[in-house]
């Protein structure tokens, strides 16, 4: 694939499903300086190697010495920055910069008023207080169906929530719902900064404007 005069390794496979450990590639000229945005399927984890054997992001990014640009839990899903540029990767981690981290986020029971307003203020986790974040109830989204699917109870309602956080804690988000008495069922990230999921079915990437990351 060659886009904006960069050109790339392309692989080819079907949405949502790991290509083989050895992807057929057509090897062409790579110029370093590359932003990436992929769709992390669930159950990869966000790095590239794994002595387990466990799906990583080799099996679905074939651009060389690209690194991610913070990181999704295993078990969570959607956007993923990854790039070779240090300075950028530094960038869009670093709290100061407040990027806007946007997730939609499936919990356990309806969350009251109260519960929405302790995401908005912060909220006191073992490493301390969370930023301020945006919480609103959000229509359930139209999603890709996930593998494995999500663990339900009988009679136990869910309802999605679209939050924005500006810093990158350790499972931070399913703590502050956990914090507020909302379990997350599933979490997907679809933005980052002025860098939206939109488009990218699971496993899939493309090239994104440098220029737009600021």
């Amino acid at each position: 694939m060659i886009v904006a005069g960069r050109a790339f390794f392309t692989t080819f496979f079907a949405p949502g499903r790991p290509p083989d450990a050895s992807p057929r590639r057509r090897q062409v000229r790579y110029h370093p300086g590359v932003l990436i945005a992929l769709n992390k399927p669930c159950g990869v984890l966000c790095q590239f190697t794994d002595r387990q054997g466990r799906p990583t992001l080799a099996n679905y990014v074939p651009v060389p010495d690209v690194y991610p640009a913070g990181r999704l839990d295993t078990d969570s899903e959607g956007l993923l920055l990854l790039t070779d540029d240090g300075r950028l990767q530094r960038q869009i981690t670093d709290p100061r910069h407040k990027w806007p981290k946007v997730y939609w986020v499936q919990v356990e029971r309806i969350p009251r008023d109260a519960a929405l307003d302790r995401l908005r203020r912060g909220v006191v986790l073992g490493d301390g207080l969370t930023r301020p974040a945006e919480a609103t109830l959000i229509d359930p989204p139209v999603l890709w169906e996930r593998t494995p699917p999500i663990r339900t109870r009988l009679n136990v309602p869910t309802a999605w929530l679209r939050l924005v956080i500006r810093e990158g804690r350790n499972r931070q988000v399913r703590r502050m719902t956990a914090a507020v008495g909302h379990a997350t069922l599933r979490l997907v990230r679809v933005a980052i900064g002025p860098h939206e999921l939109a488009g990218l079915a699971p496993g899939e990437w493309r090239e994104v404007d440098q220029a737009r990351a600021g």
